[in-house]
């Protein structure tokens, strides 16, 4: 699933083409409508499919920014906002059309198609379609955005963790939970988790509450160094993550820690365990 530095460099992608592009029409798949038919949300959330298009129709993408994971479309100057997760397959592409993406698997799995003034079409695929598509009036409408932990590069970010590490809530939990929870730390996910806690050496399944205060603010701090490190490096390209240009990232030839058999420091072999539904790979000599 795309973390934080993924759905970022998408974001920037999407900047060079799109703010200021009026949508001129809207197609989605049959593959969309006949589930939406059939009562299942698939990708077009909380709207019928026909109400998604007509809404659609006319507005101008006034600018694009990522909070957490997600995409807001800011639209007509804040008239109404598209919110997007990529889920764990979603990929966006500014293109002449459909048949101009590279890859055969996003070109079987264009779910929703932008046509904008310019000519050219902004098409989301999903393979899986886990991702979403929200339109809604305000941020407010989707309650779940509101609880969304501060952006981690944000100086207020460290102290709200510790906080809510020392929580009742989270306390006892595994620490692995902990900061892959968005309401804890913004953007980390499996990867950059599994990342952070083997470069501080602390065990995934370690209650937060065994954890000093001194050990969780330098867990923070480089849980923000390793999602700035993969901005920098373009991401990491584990399956189906590309940007929006097709170029795919960098970050994983850097993993030290995610998916490994043998660990680069004590060169024993790795273990790995199920936390929060989550494969959790870990030193079991450096991780205590």
């Amino acid at each position: 699933m795309p973390e934080l530095p993924e759905v970022e460099l998408v974001v920037r992608e999407l900047k060079k083409d799109v703010p200021g592009q009026t949508i001129q029409s809207v197609d989605i798949s049959d593959v969309v409508t006949e589930s939406k038919a059939r009562g299942r949300e698939a990708i077009i959330k909380g709207r019928a499919v026909d109400d998604f298009i007509e809404s659609m129709r006319g507005r101008t993408i006034s600018a694009l920014e990522r909070k957490s994971k997600y995409i807001y479309f800011t639209l007509d100057d804040g008239e109404q906002l598209l919110v997007n997760h990529l889920g764990m397959t979603g990929a966006w592409f500014v293109v002449d059309s459909v048949e101009s993406i590279t890859e055969e698997k996003y070109r079987k799995h264009a779910h929703a198609i932008f046509h904008l003034e310019d000519g050219r079409q902004l098409i989301y695929s999903d393979i899986r379609r886990f991702g979403e598509l929200r339109l809604l009036q305000e941020e407010s409408d989707y309650p779940p955005l509101l609880k969304l932990a501060p952006e981690p590069f944000d100086e207020r970010a460290e102290q709200y963790f510790i906080e809510q590490a020392a929580s009742d809530r989270w306390k006892e939990k595994p620490i692995k939970t902990v900061i892959m929870d968005g309401t804890v730390v913004s953007g980390c996910g499996n990867i950059y988790a599994t990342e952070a806690l083997f470069r501080r050496r602390i065990h995934p399944n370690r209650t937060t509450s065994r954890i000093s205060e001194a050990e969780q603010r330098a867990l923070f701090r480089e849980i923000v160094t390793i999602l700035q490190e993969s901005i920098d490096r373009g991401g990491s390209t584990i399956s189906d993550y590309q940007r929006g240009n097709g170029e795919t990232g960098e970050m994983q030839h850097f993993h030290q820690m995610y998916k490994k058999k043998t660990c680069p420091v004590c060169l024993r072999p790795t273990r790995s365990m199920s936390i929060n539904n989550r494969t959790s790979t870990y030193c079991p000599s450096c991780q205590k």
